[in-house]
């Protein structure tokens, strides 16, 4: 028994099931959750969701359902993969403001535009849209898909379903797989048909050319797309970014006010982003970038956006807009990657590509669909022609039935023309019933004719019937044998859809200069700058500064004098240095609270340590010193540090354990003293510390002993006394640390 144990032991390397692992969960997420099937343009909880509705018998003309019928079902049948998913997935199918042709009907709360989430699905209703049910669902009873076994092979789900227009392109698609996305724009359903059939009559047809007919994306919540030009290169490539502005007006209120009113709004800012461009509105208003606003009112209901916001008397509303284009998400891009399941393997397509596939599933469905009705009328003609041929032998039909004694018997004489065992009048009636060659389906729909069909009536609706039959059987084989054929029956479908279900499109297209905003003048003055040790920061008048000095310096960590217009520069300990605007920074009263640094530039108290702080136009006729915890200094000229990135490198660091310790503007008469968590302490001239420049590591200040660093460094001016806490003792650093050589151990002070 141990020997078979053994044997069973498969021995592999971890990196190599590690690998096969991932690639098949990867693998997994990307086909069957995350992206869509170039053929349907849905992805698998969608498609597993309408058909679950189509099953229950959910049409758009019988009464709504609860959505926690069809979650439930849908989750006990086809995905297993919880009941949020397939919620959401249903919620987004209603939603009209995502979707440029919702498939499901919703009845109750399903969200709105400002990212109001939907109800529960306890409360909420459903059922199929029209146009789900005629141009997505159609035919599903014709063979016309396959379909595979379910997660436990108890029921049965399409593959794909039967979508007569490109969804693809139609509601677009957003989905976040294992290391890729996809991101595709919804577009305007009269101008996808227009292409398609283009498609089928020039197959040669360039991109170029198809965009005679889509001229961009159609976005349900409209806006206009101002990069028109560049929408080739994006429809050839599969990807790129377009940019869309929010349609704004201009009015008059009642008062005589002017008002710029936003009736549309860009596709990105939907939900939570209304949100927050009335916030930054607010913002600009605060930072006295918009003080023209007096008023912002969201008036938007279920009939549309309308954003108001009223300006000051003489205001020039041209600039505001400019201004809402630049610095809110009232302009706003949409990136697109045009990445679909297609032939079983995800693939990054273009326009002409996503057409095609689509023309090729709609020959696929189509054949499949004719060659199930031409069966079905082949059968039906066999039992008409059987039925008309027996109407003419009746008399010896019935003679058949009456002498026999079984039903085999009728129908072994009805096909084959054996007579033994049965009963005739004559040997004239025996002798033509041994010629009788009916075949099987015909002899079974003899035995179960009625007497009524005998009837002139009936006689004479059969052999139309017959005619019809042979008709249709001529018309189905005509399309399957000819490509013009099939191709006009499905452009005509097209037609029929377009003509029902296409509506006016919504987003405008053109070409638009990108905004140049002039910012209005700023009166130029001096002010303080103020930081408390919490990193609040803020601004006062310089003569509310001197009224409260004392306070002021005993408060604050950081005060200086600077212009409204400068910049401030934030060194922090990874050696970088962030540039804040001082316009930026609110301008108040002494006692008003400040607003943190790290929500006004990109320093991030959660990773880095403020070392110090200072105005741009302070520094940049200075030297500064710089000194890190592996012991090296340097000097840098401040201009530098001018540049017009809001964070650079501000220095190197040695290593990844190295840090920034000190930064300070200095004399050639001032003395660097630098203090070890060893207590050792060198003091040393200034002076001797080359300049280098900002992206260099710098030159050794200190010898360190074997897991020593720099704790602490000091900038001092040859006549100032220094006195600090050392082993809770104070020391003045120019009398009790001598002075010594840069690049010395230095003196190890004993308290």
């Amino acid at each position: 028994m141990k020997e078979k144990s053994q044997d069973q032991i498969i021995r592999t390397e971890y990196s190599e099931v590690m690998q096969k692992s991932y690639i098949d969960y990867a693998m997994s997420v990307i086909i069957s959750r995350a992206l869509p099937d170039v053929r349907d343009g849905l992805k698998p909880v969608q498609r597993r969701t309408l058909y679950d509705m189509y099953e229950l018998g959910i049409q758009y003309d019988k009464p709504y359902r609860k959505c926690a019928r069809i979650v439930g079902d849908t989750m006990g049948k086809y995905h297993p993969h919880g009941d949020s998913s397939i919620y959401e997935a249903l919620v987004v199918l209603a939603q009209d403001f995502k979707k440029g042709q919702t498939l499901v009907d919703g009845h109750g709360n399903f969200g709105s535009i400002e990212g109001d989430i939907a109800a529960a699905m306890r409360y909420t209703e459903a059922r199929l849209e029209k146009i789900t049910q005629d141009v997505y669902l159609k035919d599903l009873d014709k063979d016309v898909i396959d379909f595979m076994p379910n997660f436990d092979e108890t029921e049965k789900e399409p593959v794909v379903l039967p979508v007569r227009v490109p969804n693809l392109l139609l509601n677009g698609a957003d989905g976040i797989a294992v290391g890729m996305a996809t991101s595709i724009p919804p577009h305007n359903l009269g101008e996808i048909v227009d292409a398609v059939k283009a498609y089928m009559e020039n197959n040669d047809i360039t991109i170029q050319e198809l965009m005679r007919y889509i001229k961009g994306p159609d976005f349900p919540t409209g806006g206009i797309v101002v990069n028109k030009d560049e929408l080739l290169s994006i429809y050839e490539k599969g990807t790129g970014k377009i940019r869309i502005r929010g349609k704004v007006e201009v009015e008059k209120s009642k008062n005589g006010k002017q008002c710029i009113v936003i009736t549309e709004i860009p596709y990105p800012m939907i939900g939570a982003n209304i949100g927050k461009f009335l916030n930054d509105v607010a913002g600009l208003v605060e930072s006295k970038k918009a003080p023209e606003i007096t008023d912002i009112s969201n008036q938007s209901s279920k009939e549309g956006i309308r954003i108001v916001l009223e300006l000051k008397k003489g205001a020039e509303p041209e600039r505001i807009i400019n201004l809402l284009y630049k610095k809110t998400r009232l302009e706003d891009t949409f990136g697109v990657n045009m990445l679909a399941v297609a032939e079983g393997r995800p693939e990054t397509l273009n326009l002409k590509q996503i057409i095609e596939y689509h023309v090729d599933f709609q020959f696929e469905v189509a054949t499949r669909k004719y060659q199930n009705l031409l069966r079905r009328e082949m059968d039906k003609r066999e039992v008409q022609e059987g039925l008309i041929k027996a109407c003419d032998v009746i008399d010896l039909i019935i003679e058949i039935l009456r002498g026999s004694k079984t039903q085999k018997q009728v129908k072994d004489c009805l096909i084959m023309g054996i007579t033994e065992g049965i009963r005739f009048r004559t040997k004239a009636s025996e002798k033509k019933a041994a010629q009788l060659c009916f075949t099987e389906r015909q002899a079974t729909a003899i035995l179960e004719m009625r007497l009524q069909k005998l009837i002139g009536l009936e006689m004479e609706a059969l052999l139309k019937d017959h005619e019809e039959t042979l008709a249709k059987i001529n018309r189905y084989e005509d399309i399957l044998n000819h490509y013009d054929s099939m191709a006009q029956v499905i452009m005509e479908d097209l037609d029929r859809i377009k003509k029902e279900y296409a509506k006016k499109r919504r987003t405008a297209i053109e070409n638009a200069e990108e905004v140049v905003l002039e910012e209005a003048r700023v009166e130029e003055m001096d002010v303080v700058f103020l930081m408390d040790r919490f990193g609040y920061a803020k601004t006062i008048d310089v003569s509310a500064y001197e009224r409260n000095q004392e306070a002021i310096l005993s408060e604050n960590k950081f005060v200086f004098r600077c212009r409204n217009t400068d910049k401030i520069c934030v060194f922090t300990d990874l050696g970088q240095m962030h540039t804040v605007k001082v316009l930026d920074i609110p301008y108040g009263r002494f006692r008003d609270k400040g607003t943190p640094i790290d929500n006004l530039g990109n320093y991030s108290s959660q990773k880095e340590q403020m070392v110090y702080v200072d105005a741009l136009s302070n520094i940049k006729n200075q030297k500064l010193l710089f000194a890190t915890a592996t012991g090296m200094v340097k000097v840098v000229d401040g201009s530098e540090f001018d540049v017009v990135k809001r964070t650079i490198a501000a220095t190197k660091l040695s290593g990844e354990e190295d840090r920034l310790i000190l930064v300070g503007i200095f004399g050639e008469s001032d003395y660097v003293v630098l203090q070890t968590k060893g207590g050792y302490f060198l003091r040393f001239s200034a002076s001797e510390v080359p300049e280098k420049k900002k992206a260099a590591v710098g030159v050794r200040g200190i010898r360190l002993n074997e897991n020593d660093q720099v704790e602490h460094a000091y900038l001092l001016e040859s006549r100032m006394e220094c006195t600090i806490m050392y082993h809770e003792k104070p020391i003045t650093l120019n009398s009790k640390v001598k002075l010594a050589k840069r690049d010395t151990k230095g003196t190890k002070l004993r308290v």
